[in-house]
């Protein structure tokens, strides 16, 4: 899987001019997530930027990181006020501002992450199959 992620996720993306999506396939996923929880879908593209890395480690488990640098994410207005975006919001801990200003924002970022780099380890694990 860690030859899969560098020919198809590094080197595929440098020879195809990719700048900043160095990834599977995060941009589907940031629109689902975002569409979920009433964020603006036109931010897609600055918050898709994202590099994916797979090692093996010295004991030959997997691991992976997804580095996202500009998820642009809010918890309060807009979309986030829609019945059924607020109720995403509460299912994955995020609705409101949070205790601290911030909050809720920081931790939807990180489930914008963690879905993306899901989603990436779910599709290179399909590639890799024999």
């Amino acid at each position: 899987m860690v030859s899969v992620n560098i020919n198809k996720n590094l080197i595929g993306s440098a020879l195809a001019g990719v700048v900043g999506g160095f990834n599977a396939h995060a941009s589907n996923i940031v629109s689902a997530v975002f569409l979920a929880t009433g964020q603006d879908p036109a931010q897609n593209v600055e918050s898709s930027n994202c590099m994916t890395l797979m090692e093996e480690t010295d004991s030959g488990d997997l691991w992976i990181s997804c580095t996202m640098p500009s998820i642009e994410v809010g918890t309060v207005g807009g979309g986030t006020g829609l019945a059924a975006q607020a109720a995403c919001l509460g299912i994955v801990g995020c609705r409101g501002g949070g205790e601290n200003p911030g909050d809720n924002a920081k931790q939807l970022a990180h489930v914008v992450a963690a879905a993306v780099m899901a989603g990436g380890l779910s599709f290179l694990a399909a590639l890799s199959a024999k």
